[in-house]
């Protein structure tokens, strides 16, 4: 495993949308083993691929239920709304609030090969969507009513 270096706003490869995952091979694998470790050691709770410079339809999330792997996420269903306060670690120090549903389902394959579906709610609906935005081209800075200060 290893930590990989996370590209920052204003890196082209966050505003291209990745390629859909046909082959899950080591590389696959590997790359979703140094995601997590990623984004553990930067304290994140999701990183997505672009992030660290592969424009795969790949995301990994753990708001503290443990790792959430995705291969290939679509959003299928929304429910509701909230508005939150979201930062992103390729936008260190920057942070705003974001509307985002309530709920999310998302069907996405693991690294087996099989498909499955997640429901989030809450902080969980918030990563599912705010990852596979980026999967998108999408940066939470683009979606952001009003900045906040954060304190660390």
């Amino acid at each position: 495993m290893a930590i990989r270096n996370i590209r920052k706003a204003g890196d082209e490869v966050l505003i291209k949308k990745c390629r859909e995952v046909t082959v899950i091979d080591d590389r696959v694998i590997q790359l979703l083993e140094d995601m997590k470790e990623t984004m553990y050691e930067a304290n994140g709770v999701g990183l997505a691929a672009p992030q660290v410079g592969i424009l795969k339809r790949i995301a990994v999330i753990d708001v503290g239920d443990g790792p959430i792997e995705l291969i290939n996420p679509v959003i299928v269903e929304t429910e509701g709304e909230q508005c939150g306060t979201e930062g992103c670690l390729s936008a260190p120090g920057k942070y705003g609030e974001v509307i985002r549903p309530e709920k999310v389902t998302v069907t996405a394959t693991d690294r087996n090969g099989d498909n499955f579906k997640i429901t989030g709610e809450g902080l969980l609906a918030v990563a599912l969507c705010h990852e596979i935005d980026h999967l998108d081209g999408n940066l939470f800075l683009d979606k952001v009513i009003r900045f906040v200060e954060v304190e660390q």
